[in-house]
Parts: C-alpha cells; sequence; structure tokens
C-alpha cells in the first residue's frame, strides 16, 4: 500500500509541477533574458540540490564509496562529451543568431512549440 501511495504523490506533483511550469511559460512569453536566466539557474540549483542531498547519501547507503565517485565522475565525462557534440553540431551550422546560439535555439524551439 505504501509503494502506491508513493507512487500515486509522485505522479501527481510531478504533473502538478510540469503544468504549474507550463502555465508560467505560457504566461511570461515575453520575458526578458535576465527573467529567464533567474529560472534557468533556480532549475540548475534545485537540481544540484537534489543530487547532492538526496540521491548521494542514497546510492552511498546501497554502495561503496568507490562506486558513487566513479558513477559521478563518469557522469560529468558523459555530460562533457555531449555538450561537445552538441557545440561541435552547432558549429557546423551556420548559425543566424551569433555567439549566444544555445540560448537562442532554446528561445526558438519554446516560440515554435507554443505558436503549434
Amino acid at each position: 500500500m505504501d509503494i502506491l501511495k508513493s507512487t500515486l504523490l509522485g505522479l501527481f506533483f510531478g504533473t502538478f509541477g510540469t503544468t504549474l511550469g507550463g502555465i508560467i511559460g505560457v504566461k511570461f512569453k515575453s520575458s526578458s533574458n535576465k527573467f529567464l536566466s533567474f529560472i534557468l539557474s533556480f532549475a540548475s540549483g534545485l537540481m544540484m540540490s537534489i543530487i547532492c542531498f538526496d540521491l548521494i547519501p542514497e546510492a552511498l547507503g546501497i554502495s561503496e564509496f568507490s562506486n558513487v565517485i566513479t558513477g559521478v565522475v563518469l557522469g560529468i565525462m558523459v555530460m562533457i562529451i555531449c555538450d561537445i557534440i552538441v557545440q561541435s553540431k552547432l558549429s557546423l551550422k551556420k548559425n543566424k543568431f551569433g555567439k549566444n546560439s544555445l540560448l537562442k535555439t532554446g528561445i526558438a524551439c519554446r516560440n515554435r512549440a507554443s505558436t503549434s
């Protein structure tokens, strides 16, 4: 019964958070870069706190310290490789947005999705 309760609560709050984020995104369509950077930094801080205060201690309870460190280092390396691949793909395309191409790409994708 506890697993069902946890699953339903997780589903509700996950859906609620996504819906709330979608409403905020639609409501503030013409937001400034300052607001967008605030929201992105808040989200990244939230993800980092979940990793540091929830996932890593749980992993340490399940496995050895060396396995946890190996997993964290491998995860960082995979993210660096993904970033290099994305940067190389973007540099191959002629981009009309200039230096800040990732931000402009995200904004352009968001605008296309909201007009569809």
